[in-house]
């Protein structure tokens, strides 16, 4: 009988530890950043994240870019430029970039799978326009989110 009680109390537990779970705030609502103004760009999307053991799947969905234009966007560290993340000038995580064009209307879909431990130490997401299809940052970035990862 003790048994059978504990291993009903124990399977939720084993069960969840399976599922992927949403980390906190997902998904993220994208903001406009300096860089689409000068380009005339209004984006807005939305990130998505979830964890599933040790990996992080992202992905992400913007509007409003520039047709057929290759973006990248990847995680940055907390920057000292200021105390906001997407103001902040932290380094990128380079192991998340995601490169992608967008269609003619201008959207852009990417989605990558990430060991969480690259994306732990993470407080937002910057989409850059790209200069070139491998993914070389052309500008401080269009469109941002700040993000808070679970177990942090």
């Amino acid at each position: 009988m003790k048994t059978r009680l504990l291993l009903a109390l124990s399977l939720p537990f084993a069960l969840a530890s399976c599922m992927a779970t949403m980390l906190p705030g997902s998904p993220y609502a994208l903001g406009k950043q300096p860089a689409a103004d000068a380009k005339g760009l209004i984006p807005s999307g939305t990130v998505r994240a979830s964890v599933s053991g040790d990996m992080v799947m992202t992905e992400a969905r913007v509007m409003g870019l520039a047709p057929n234009q290759y973006y990248v966007a990847h995680y940055h560290l907390q920057g000292t430029a200021s105390t906001t993340p997407c103001a902040s000038n932290g380094a990128p995580i380079i192991s998340t970039a995601m490169v992608g064009r967008t269609d003619a209307s201008g959207m852009l879909t990417l989605s990558k799978s990430v060991a969480r431990a690259d994306v732990m130490n993470a407080t937002y997401y910057n989409v850059h326009t790209a200069a070139d299809a491998a993914g070389t940052p052309a500008d401080a970035g269009v469109a941002c989110t700040a993000v808070r990862m679970a177990g942090r």
